[in-house]
């Protein structure tokens, strides 16, 4: 087992990596008071819900649990309702830890219930996706979709533990493990070149399943994301790199239909689109334009989305969280392993790299 620790301050929490972790040895310094409510969904509660509602009441717990529908797609204030309805009906109060069983949906669900329910109740993530493992479930942003944009309603809050159990990717449907792929492959563009060498080594071995691979790359992004967390835990600055590809690919997942695509899909998709601008703009070659499109490609991913009418892609893309004071901010690539966060792009060249790189219609 690896651990890792973001950084701040009173609030710092671990991260521990491995495969077949112990829930009640390494949660039990961590759930706070009496109550646990676990959030899962209908996927994951038949694998994995007695595994911890054992271990955590081995811990001497009062547990319940709410089981949510599976998919983007519920992501959204009437779902996150259920979680509300779970917690007052068995009258669990402040002293409460929410803990999420699942993938980023669940999460991202779970979490914001956590800082919503009695103004904040403790935090516990355990995320059973590789995007869930290397992404969501670290840094504390929470929240659910809304129609007219992904994640807009939301709230920062941290969680107290992450469990990142490799042993529970082995029964991940492939599609889920390459939407992680795409997150992973996302903090070697934006950061980390030797780290894009690596993935270009052993991409093979990472679709295969092997463990200790899989296990080193989400320790690997993991780090990257607590170091930038601990930086920028509010998204002010440099949080903004880890939306590589982001802007384009909500803009793809919003117009499809939610659960659609799977995030990971369209983010790919997405930094496709802004290391084509990036090209464009004259800040990589063409040759370092291929080589992304050829890393996400045997990660089994999409280099391409449908077709979209540009003028509703661009609609969707004004709705961005990054958008500051009416200007919207890429993040594109100076150079492979270095993103930057700017206002400074030629609006037509972007529209010709998100039309470059959809399927004709």
């Amino acid at each position: 087992m690896q651990t890792l620790h973001v950084e701040l301050g009173d609030r710092r929490y671990p991260i521990f990596i491995g495969s077949d972790l112990n829930p009640q040895s390494l949660l039990e310094p961590y759930i706070k008071g009496k109550q646990v409510m676990i959030v899962t969904n209908t996927t994951v509660a038949p694998l994995y819900l007695d595994h911890y509602v054992t271990a955590i009441e081995a811990l001497g717990k009062t547990i319940a649990t709410c089981i949510l529908p599976d998919g983007e797609k519920y992501k959204n204030i009437e779902h996150l309702n259920l979680i509300f309805d779970a917690l007052l009906e068995v009258g669990f109060n402040r002293d409460a830890t929410v803990l999420a069983l699942g993938g980023g949906v669940i999460g991202d669900m779970a979490g914001f219930a956590s800082a919503c329910f009695q103004r904040g109740v403790y935090f516990v993530q355990v995320p059973t996706t590789l995007l869930s493992q290397v992404d969501s479930s670290v840094g504390g942003k929470t929240g659910i979709n809304h129609p007219l944009g992904k994640n807009m309603i939301g709230a920062f809050q941290q969680p107290q533990v992450v469990l990142a159990d490799m042993a529970q990717l082995s029964t991940l449907p492939d599609r889920e493990l390459s939407a992680g792929l795409a997150e992973v492959i996302k903090y070697a563009l934006l950061g980390d070149l030797d780290f894009l060498v690596w993935l270009e080594e052993n991409m093979d071995g990472l679709v295969g399943r092997d463990s200790e691979l899989l296990a080193e790359a989400v320790y690997r992004s993991c780090a990257h994301k607590a170091r930038i967390v601990a930086n920028d835990e509010k998204e002010q600055g440099e949080r903004a790199l880890l939306n590589l590809g982001h802007t384009f690919g909500h803009a793809i997942e919003s117009y499809l239909g939610y659960g659609v695509w799977l995030h990971g899909e369209a983010v790919a998709t997405g930094m496709v689109m802004a290391a084509d601008l990036s090209q464009r703009m004259g800040w990589i070659s063409a040759e370092d334009l291929e080589r992304t499109k050829k890393i996400i490609q045997r990660a089994h991913l999409p280099v391409k989305c449908p077709a979209i009418p540009l003028d509703e892609f661009l609609a969707y893309m004004a709705h961005d969280k990054k958008v500051l004071n009416g200007q919207l901010r890429l993040v594109l690539l100076k150079s492979l392993g270095q993103a930057v966060i700017t206002r400074e792009f030629d609006v037509e060249l972007m529209k010709q790299a998100i039309l470059a790189n959809q399927e004709k219609a």
